[in-house]
């Protein structure tokens, strides 16, 4: 039985609570899910003595760690410093515009597949020959991009599925790839028109980004140390707080 100053979380209430928290074991969440609820009844139980309403829980949580939770803004020497240690991080990332033209065909259905294998290889065959002829064969294509001459305008990395991005990553920009790009989609036809590598960012484009981390930092901080001190002034039966993470504190 788990309480906190004689008020009891019940068994019932920790398993409603680990839907929410996801774990690779049943114990990881159960655990998770019993923080969670002592970590808010610590917080309610304060809120009240401080004179919120907590009837609203969620409302009363966050105006008494609003009220009793001051973090520094970060100077600029501090931005300055950190900008300096994490510029890695800062980079803008690489990009690659690209059009194609998707002759669609079900991973399943191997027939199909070969014959968009084999019509996407003779427009190859003739985009090699001329490659102006790119826009007009794209208007055959099963993705929305055919009536714009195949322009899938700027990717990034990730946010396409891997086999198309390993195939631009091949191509030097201007070129045609060789051979149909075979996802899950269909056949592609492939061209890389220009690439944009990653480049840092100079200090002043991030320096906001940069306090806004080191202000959501500190108040994670700041909210961790003040839930020890009142698990430190409470009594609790039936669960050791080890440290405050969690939702409430995330």
């Amino acid at each position: 039985m788990i309480r906190v100053d004689n008020v009891e979380i019940p068994e019932a209430a920790v398993a409603a609570e680990m839907q929410h928290h996801p774990a690779a074991t049943r114990d990881g969440a159960w655990h998770a899910a019993a923080q969670s609820l002592v970590i808010r009844q610590l917080l309610l139980a304060e809120a009240a003595r401080k004179g919120h309403d907590t009837e609203a829980e969620e409302a009363a949580v966050s105006a008494l760690v609003t009220a009793e939770v001051q973090v520094p803004e970060a100077d600029e020497a501090t931005c300055r410093r950190w900008f300096e240690a994490n510029r890695a991080r800062l980079r803008s990332p690489e990009a690659w515009q690209a059009r194609h033209i998707l002759l669609a065909a079900d991973p399943e259905d191997p027939a199909a597949r070969a014959a968009a294998e084999a019509e996407a290889t003779a427009m190859i065959a003739e985009l090699r020959a001329d490659p102006a002829r790119f826009p007009a064969l794209a208007a055959r294509s099963a993705c929305p991009s055919g009536q714009e001459g195949g322009d899938l305008g700027l990717i990034e990395p990730g946010t396409t599925v891997p086999e198309f991005e390993a195939a631009l990553r091949a191509l030097s920009p201007g070129a045609l790839h060789p051979v149909p790009v075979a996802t899950r989609y269909g056949l592609h036809v492939l061209q890389l028109l220009r690439h944009e590598p990653g480049r840092d960012l100079p200090f002043e484009a991030v320096r906001e980004r940069i306090a806004a981390w080191l202000r959501e930092a500190s108040f994670r901080t700041a909210v961790r140390q003040y839930i020890q001190v009142l698990a430190g002034r409470a009594r609790i039966e039936g669960f050791t707080l080890a440290a405050a993470e969690g939702p409430l504190v995330q």
